[in-house]
């Protein structure tokens, strides 16, 4: 097993612009003050009740949204900081920089080519694409930059791009919908024939999904590009600029729908809009479900280690178990003590996902230390989430089956569970994966099978070679550490 190299004693003091607070209070700064000038341009540009209105309209699809892309991230939820700073800088500072652009340059090209309408259509169908879905993307590439240990995939650039685009809509569509109330003012109109009404249904109720769309494609290109090896540099820079482009280009195929005729809108959205919309979705989910499958199969190592109990790799490979964990803990011992399972369920997902990574080759030069933190953050809460987990591997194991000849009979150790379980029979797990081995975690009681009728017949413990030894008895039967690099995160041998 190879060690970690030590620690330096005096490590180099950071620059006061590398310091945390610092970073946080310009950001901070940043988009407060965007915030403060584009509610004054938007408020100047639709009166205080139109302002009013279009704020109380804008604000009803964004909890649809955020919730709709905080349940993608289920499977390892990022913290709510990113999320809240994306939103942030898609409402306030991506805003504040498509408005003044936008502007500028639709008043360049009216003032160049004396045909203000042709500049307004040059403008919807060319300047605002480019500039907006640029303003978007650039935070997709700060968190991708400076929060790379939350950005692992295609599903965590799916979240941050989704999520800023939600903000972004919500500050354009109270742009909008003020004006439109304006306008109805205007004019007397009121009801369903009014501006506001006829704006309202095309921006919330029929493509409120339209800004996260385009700027997903960035974000899956961000993404896969999370997902490439350190040695493809070309691939990573381009992948996320091909998902820029595209986004630009769907952006304009959609603002530019209106020159198409008078059905044009209603053919671009019908036959472009809501087939990319479904073909998205069933991208992310499909990734959801590979996420998964990750975690099924990369954690029983730490289970071979001590680390974690056999059950655990399926459990948390369904989202239906962990929610019954939760809900568990939560009845028995209160909400800290469900919060502890969910930060559980979190680090053993962001280690399953650190492994493959090391696996592949793809790990940074910071794996062994943040392997350690995980390890020690699941052993820390280990008393709390143990109980719930093992209550949900009860409630959502398999039914019983009755045993095929030769796999799982009495007296056999054949191990595909379909007499005892999923894996290697143990003298105290009884299946859900690997053998007990000395020194590791003490079961509190036999699991038995989870409830596939009757226990295991006794099995001797099978200690590979290649599983380490156990920390000292006064180290509380700690488990080391599977491996400290990741070039030993290989797949593990056989059981002979």
């Amino acid at each position: 097993m190879a060690t970690c190299p030590p620690y330096p004693t005096n490590p180099p003091r950071p620059h006061w612009w590398q310091r945390g607070w610092v970073r946080y209070g310009a950001l901070t700064t940043l988009l407060a003050i965007s915030g403060l000038v584009i509610l004054a341009l938007v408020r100047e540009q639709t009166g205080t009740q139109g302002f009013l209105v279009g704020l109380g309209l804008a604000v009803l699809p964004v909890p649809l949204l955020m919730a709709a892309f905080r349940w993608l991230d289920r499977v390892e939820p990022g913290p709510w900081r990113n999320l809240v700073f994306c939103f942030a800088w898609g409402a306030c500072a991506a805003a504040l920089i498509a408005i003044i652009a936008n502007s500028f340059a639709t008043r360049w090209i009216a003032t160049a080519t004396a045909d203000p309408a042709g500049a307004d259509t040059l403008g919807a169908t060319v300047i605002a694409p480019v500039v907006e879905e640029s303003a978007k993307a650039a935070a997709v590439l700060l968190v991708f930059l400076f929060r790379r240990r939350d950005f692992t995939g295609i599903v965590d650039g799916v979240v941050t791009a989704g999520v800023t685009a939600t903000g972004f809509a919500f500050t354009e569509n109270i742009l909008y919908l003020g004006n439109a109330f304006g306008t109805d003012q205007l004019t007397g109109d009121s009801g369903f024939a009014s501006v506001t009404a006829a704006t309202f249904f095309v921006r919330v109720v029929m493509s409120p999904f339209a800004h996260p769309l385009f700027t997903v494609l960035t974000g899956i290109g961000f993404g896969i590009a999370a997902l490439s090896t350190g040695r493809h540099h070309l691939r990573r820079a381009l992948l996320p600029l091909a998902g820029l482009l595209l986004a630009m280009g769907m952006h304009a195929l959609w603002n530019g729908s209106a020159a198409f005729g008078e059905y044009g809108f209603l053919a671009v959205y019908g036959a472009f809009m809501v087939p990319c919309f479904g073909l998205l979705t069933w991208l992310v989910i499909w990734t959801r479900q590979r996420e998964l499958r990750t975690v099924r199969e990369e954690l029983p190592a730490y289970v071979m280690a001590g680390w974690l109990a056999p059950a655990e790799p399926h459990t948390l490979a369904s989202m239906h178990a962990r929610r019954l964990a939760r809900q568990y803990a939560r009845r028995h011992a209160g909400k800290q003590a469900a919060r502890a399972v969910a930060q559980y369920e979190a680090y053993a997902t962001s280690l399953a996902f650190l492994r493959q990574r090391g696996r592949k080759g793809r790990a940074g030069p910071d794996f062994a230390v943040r392997e350690r933190e995980l390890l020690d953050a699941l052993w820390h809460r280990r008393d709390v989430a143990r109980p719930a987990l093992d209550h949900a591997a009860r409630a959502t194991a398999p039914p019983p089956v009755a045993p095929w000849p030769g796999y799982g009979t009495p007296g056999s150790h054949a191990g595909y569970g379909y007499g005892y379980g999923y894996g290697y029979a143990a003298a105290a797990y009884a299946g859900y994966g690997y053998a007990a081995r000395p020194g590791g975690f003490a079961p509190v009681a036999p699991y038995g099978g989870y409830g596939h009728g009757h226990p295991a017949p006794a099995a001797p413990a099978f200690t590979p070679a290649w599983v380490p030894a156990p920390f000292p008895a006064h180290a509380r039967n700690r488990p080391a550490y599977p491996s400290a690099h990741p070039a030993h995160h290989q797949p593990l041998p056989r059981r002979p």
